[in-house]
C-alpha cells in the first residue's frame, strides 16, 4: 500500500559505503599492521588453531583494527557477534545483551560480546560482566585506548588477557593507500611529498588515512595533483608536527626539560604547548615534570615536587583541554623555582657505592637486639638516642665499618639547609679525627 502521507519528491541516490569499511579485511591474514596477533605465528592465530578464544582487553590506539579483530574473530571460531558501545549503553542494555547470549547458549552457540570504549563503562558496570564470564554466557572483547591497568578493575582484568594493538608505521598505512588505489581503481592525486604528508597525517590510524584518501579524492578536478601545502588546504589538517617515537619527540621534551633546568619560563610554556600542540600525552608531560622535580629542584624547594605530581593528577582528574592549564602552572613554577641536583646526584653516587661495596653490615650499634644471642654479639651496644642529646644530634657514625664515612649529599649554603650541612661538616670532622687516631 502506497504512503499517504509520503511527499512526492525524486527518489535520491543512497550515498555509499565510505572507503575505510568497503577495504575492511575479510580475513584475519589481511589485518596489517597486527603481525604479532594476527600473523602466521601470532598469539591469535594460535588461539584459533586451538578452536577456543577466551576474553579479552584490546588495548591500543584508534584505528588500528580492534573492532575488525573482534568481528574476524568471532566468524572462524563460530560465535555468534554482538556489538557494543560503552558510551552508548547502560547497565538495561548489559541485561539485554546478557539475557540474549544466555538463551542463545541454551540453543547450543556462544556469544563473543565485543564492547567498544570499555574504560567508559564505571566500576559497578565492569563488575557486571563478571558472571557471565565465568559461567561462559558470553567470550568478552574489550577494546580501550586507555592503559587497562589504571581504568578497568582488577577483578575483570584477571579474567581477561590483555592484548596490545600498534599504531600502524608509515610502511604499513602506505600500503592501505596503495590497496584503497587499487579498489578505486585510480591513483590518489597527489605528488610525492604530499603523499608522505599525508601517511604523516593519519599519525597511525589506519580508518583515518582512508577516510584522508577520500577527501583527497573528493576535492581533486580531473588533471590535478596536489603538493604538499595544496593538500593540507584541501583536507583543512595539520601534519603532526612530530613523531611521538622518534627523534622530533626526544628533541622536544629535552628542550623542554633544559628550559626548566635554565629557569626560562617562557621558553618551557613554549615547549611544553608545542608538544601538547603536536598530539603528545599530556600525562607524559605530566611524569616528565614530576621528574624535573625531583632531579632539578629537589630540596632547595620541596614544594616544587608536590606541586608537580598535583598538576599530573589534577590532568587526570579534568582531562583537555581544563587540565592542559594546571600542567602550565607547574611549569612556570618549576621553571622560576630554585635549583638544586644535590639529592639527584647523592642518590647516584650512593646507589653506585651500593653496587660496589656488596652486602655489608651495619654497625652493631645501630641495630636492634631482639634476642639474648643478638645482645651478647653486642648488637644496640653504644647506641645513642638523639632526642637525647643536645641539639637531638649524636653525631654517631651510621656506615658499615668497612666502608667509614661516606658524603654524598653536597647540598647548597641556602636557607633551612644550612644546619643539615653544619651536620654534615661534622660528620666529615669526626671522619678526619678517626682516621688520624687509627694512623
Amino acid at each position: 500500500m502506497a504512503d499517504l502521507f509520503a511527499r512526492d519528491e525524486p527518489t535520491r541516490p543512497q550515498p555509499g559505503r565510505p572507503l575505510a569499511d568497503r577495504l575492511r579485511p575479510a580475513t584475519l591474514p589481511d589485518v596489517v599492521g597486527q603481525e604479532h596477533l594476527t600473523g602466521e605465528d601470532g598469539v591469535l592465530t594460535r588461539m584459533i588453531r586451538g578452536g577456543s578464544l577466551g576474553s579479552m582487553i584490546f588495548w591500543g590506539p584508534p584505528g588500528t583494527g580492534k573492532t575488525t579483530v573482534a568481528r574476524l574473530l568471532a566468524g572462524e571460531i563460530g560465535l555468534a557477534f554482538e556489538q557494543i558501545s560503552a558510551i552508548f549503553s547502560g547497565v538495561a542494555d548489559l541485561k539485554k545483551v546478557f539475557e540474549t547470549a544466555r538463551m542463545r547458549r541454551t540453543n547450543g552457540r556462544q556469544t563473543l560480546l565485543f564492547v567498544d570504549e570499555i574504560h567508559r563503562f564505571n566500576r559497578a558496570q565492569q563488575d557486571s560482566f563478571l558472571p557471565v564470564m565465568e559461567d561462559g554466557t558470553v567470550t568478552l572483547v574489550g577494546a580501550t585506548t586507555e592503559n587497562p591497568s589504571f581504568e578497568l578493575n582488577a577483578a575483570l582484568l584477571s579474567r581477561a588477557r590483555v592484548l596490545v594493538f600498534h599504531s600502524l608505521s608509515p610502511e604499513t598505512i602506505a600500503r592501505l593507500l596503495e590497496r584503497a588505489e587499487k579498489t578505486e581503481d585510480r591513483p590518489l592525486p597527489l605528488d610525492e611529498e604530499a603523499r608522505a604528508v599525508l601517511i604523516r597525517m593519519a599519525d597511525g590510524d589506519g580508518r583515518a588515512s582512508l577516510t584522508l584518501a577520500e577527501e583527497v579524492w573528493r576535492a581533486a578536478k580531473p588533471g590535478e595533483i596536489f603538493d604538499a601545502e595544496a593538500l593540507q588546504r584541501v583536507v583543512q589538517r595539520r601534519a603532526p608536527i612530530y613523531d611521538k617515537s622518534q627523534d622530533g619527540h626526544y628533541n622536544l621534551i629535552s628542550a623542554l626539560h633544559k628550559s626548566v633546568r635554565g629557569s626560562d619560563p617562557d621558553a618551557a610554556l613554549y615547549y611544553l604547548a608545542r608538544m601538547l600542540d603536536a598530539g603528545e600525552d599530556p600525562l607524559y608531560l605530566g611524569r616528565r615534570l614530576v621528574r624535573m622535580a625531583t632531579e632539578d629542584i629537589g630540596l632547595a624547594d620541596p614544594q616544587a615536587l608536590a606541586i608537580a605530581n598535583a598538576a599530573k593528577d589534577a590532568y587526570d582528574y579534568l582531562g583537555s583541554p581544563e587540565g592542559e592549564l594546571a600542567l602550565a602552572q607547574a611549569c612556570v613554577y618549576l621553571a622560576t623555582a630554585p635549583k638544586s641536583n644535590a639529592v639527584y646526584t647523592a642518590f647516584k653516587a650512593a646507589t653506585r657505592a651500593a653496587k660496589e661495596h656488596g652486602s655489608l653490615m651495619p654497625p652493631k650499634h645501630i641495630l636492634n637486639a631482639p634476642t639474648k644471642l643478638m645482645k651478647a654479639e653486642e648488637y644496640g651496644s653504644g647506641y645513642e638516642y638523639d632526642h637525647d642529646t643536645p641539639d637531638a644530634f649524636s653525631g654517631q657514625d651510621y656506615f658499615p665499618e668497612k666502608l667509614g664515612r661516606q658524603t654524598f649529599y653536597d647540598p647548597p649554603d641556602r636557607g633551612f639547609e644550612r644546619e643539615l650541612r653544619k651536620r654534615l661538616d661534622y660528620w666529615s670532622k669526626l671522619r678526619r679525627e678517626r682516621a688520624a687516631r687509627d694512623k
